[in-house]
């Protein structure tokens, strides 16, 4: 690391005497709040170590043995150290002798790396010392399913997709077990995301928040749960079920940025501005609903009974949506439209798409987009944002109907009003495609 002003070697020493420091005060600050005695140091301790690394480091740079040497006997001291912690006083900690480990290897990675990557190492101890409680509460918080669930997402996205074949199964379409099972983890791993943030993140947070993160899952099932709450809730807190749907609403735009981001940035990079402008256009219906029905939803939430029962019936459906069988659903739907857009396209040219796009509607639209983005069909990006917003239109109207019914009309008006503007204003963006 040259620097034009002070000599290297005056440099590096600041470096790893500032950064040793630093996490030398972390330990004493840590320790301070544990009624511990015995521990192996603090900021002395752990400046000099730091010292230490650097100083046997700089005498034989080229085979390093000086500084193998010195490590040796600092890890033999720190054993002998833990193991009278371990035997006599029956503490079985070691965080802090690891870090001393850490803060003795500064030395050669200031001089072998670039500076970013040493202060990523420090950053990354500090945070790591300090969150020893969040991670406890994080664990208990974790249940042997909550494993199980990583374990299958890995399965899906670094085990089956890599060895699968990028080769058409079927001459002439865009078919490939790639790209099938490709499209099925993007969205799974979108399900997990959204999941392991509600759950984790913002398992306090309400309903709005529910809304938001289930339009990233999907705004379909999203109106569908919140909607059918909708219909046992008291009058004061059908305000906050109509937000988040609408909510839920606009996120789906943010949803299809990323996939577009993921899949076919050229479309990202010449229509962001029509899905950002449904985004605000659903937020701004759900701020509406949510601020007229203000005083209802500060009314509910200072009932705790009612809190609690909103709280069980949200845990009811926190479920994990990563399954196999959703899954393999949505790579069935993957298949089946693609080879019905292919066909589309062969038969009925770019107006048959566009009304299968209105089709679609009345299922997960996702599979049949994604297909858009990625495949390789001889179609104008014009063609390909038309249909993405008739398809989330026609979604959007079906949503409207299923919210209607299933809460049994009580936020029938609300739902009619909102979906019209949020349709009216997509039709008036779609027209400037």
């Amino acid at each position: 690391m040259g620097n034009t002003i002070l000599p290297t070697e005056l440099t590096n020493f600041i470096i790893v005497l500032v950064i040793s420091l630093l996490i030398g005060l972390s330990q004493r600050k840590h320790f301070a709040k544990k009624s511990e005695n015995m521990h192996l140091g603090t900021d002395r301790t752990y400046t000099l170590i730091g010292i230490l690394g650097y100083a046997l480091y700089i005498l034989q740079p080229e085979t390093m043995i000086v500084y193998l040497v010195g490590g040796g006997a600092l890890f033999v001291l720190i054993a002998l150290f833990y193991s009278y912690k371990l035997f006599r006083l029956d503490q079985t900690g070691m965080t802090s002798l690891l870090i001393a480990l850490i803060t003795y290897s500064i030395g050669p990675l200031v001089y072998k790396t670039q500076l970013w990557v040493v202060i990523m190492l420090v950053v990354s101890v500090l945070i790591l010392n300090e969150m020893k409680a969040t991670f406890i509460k994080f664990s208990r918080r974790m249940n042997e399913q909550e494993f199980m669930n990583l374990a299958k997402f890995l399965v899906i996205s670094g085990v089956i997709l890599p060895v699968l074949p990028n080769e058409q199964i079927v001459e002439g379409i865009a078919l490939t077990p790639y790209n099938i099972w490709l499209t099925t983890v993007v969205i799974s791993g979108f399900s997990y995301i959204s999941y392991l943030l509600k759950r984790y993140v913002f398992n306090q947070s309400g309903i709005i928040v529910s809304g938001l993160l289930g339009g990233i899952y999907s705004s379909m099932a999203t109106t569908v749960i919140l909607t059918k709450k909708a219909a046992t809730v008291k009058e004061n807190e059908l305000g906050q079920y109509t937000t988040a749907v609408f909510c839920s609403v606009s996120t789906l735009y943010v949803k299809y940025m990323i996939l577009m981001a993921i899949f076919n940035m050229r479309l990202l990079t010449n229509y962001w501005f029509l899905f950002a402008a449904m985004f605000v256009c659903g937020l701004a219906v759900a701020g509406y609903f949510y601020f007229r029905d203000q005083k209802k939803a500060k009314a509910a939430m200072a009932s705790k009974t009612d809190e609690a029962e909103l709280q069980e019936e949200e845990e009811e459906e926190d479920k994990n949506p990563l399954e196999f069988q959703i899954a393999i659903l949505f790579a069935i739907l993957f298949v089946v439209f693609t080879i019905a857009t292919h066909y589309t396209l062969q038969l009925f040219g770019t107006e048959g798409l566009r009304a299968l796009s209105i089709l679609v509607g009345a299922t997960d639209i996702t599979p049949f987009i994604l297909n858009l983005y990625q495949a390789k069909y001889d179609i104008a990006d014009s063609v390909i944002i038309m249909s993405t917003f008739q398809a989330i239109i026609s979604s959007n109207i079906i949503k409207m109907v299923y919210g209607i019914f299933l809460s049994k009309r009580r936020v029938l008006k609300p739902l009619l009003a909102g979906f019209a503007v949020i349709t009216i204003v997509n039709l008036a963006l779609f027209m400037l495609i």
